[in-house]
């Protein structure tokens, strides 16, 4: 199925309560602040500040990447050529990476980064050839 032209890559801000005195809860909502139900929730985390990950897109599954700690740089690429820049630095941020979207990610020491992902893992559904992605 070829990629739908509306979704693109953004920041979602998520709804926050609390006070500097006791603290924050952020809130992450299917179908509110999240576009889709979470199927998958995993992190990462001691990634070295020389490595980029991700290096991929996915036919099918929709992300929220969010920075629990630390800074993440996301890069994002659409099929279209579409490039953006996402500089993940405050826990109740994240960014939206939809299907067909080529991405990679680099750390600061300290970075945890949250993931929601709309589907199980399933590797048929990595696009992780860039040449690949391009032909698309």
């Amino acid at each position: 199925m070829p990629p739908d032209p509306a979704l693109k890559p953004h920041l979602i801000t998520f709804p926050t309560t609390g006070e500097s005195g006791t603290g924050y809860i952020a809130v992450a909502e299917a179908g509110a602040s999240i576009p889709f139900t979470t199927q998958r929730s995993y992190w990462t985390y001691f990634t070295p500040e020389s490595i980029v990950r991700g290096r991929h897109a996915h036919y099918r599954t929709e992300q929220v990447l969010v920075a629990v700690a630390g800074r993440i740089v996301v890069l994002t690429e659409m099929p279209n050529q579409e490039l953006q820049t996402f500089v993940l630095e405050k826990p109740n941020v994240g960014v939206y990476i939809p299907p067909y979207c080529w991405h990679t990610m680099q750390y600061s020491h300290n970075a945890v980064q949250l993931v929601l992902a709309s589907t199980l893992y399933e590797e048929a559904d990595y696009i992780r050839e860039y040449a690949e992605f391009k032909r698309l």
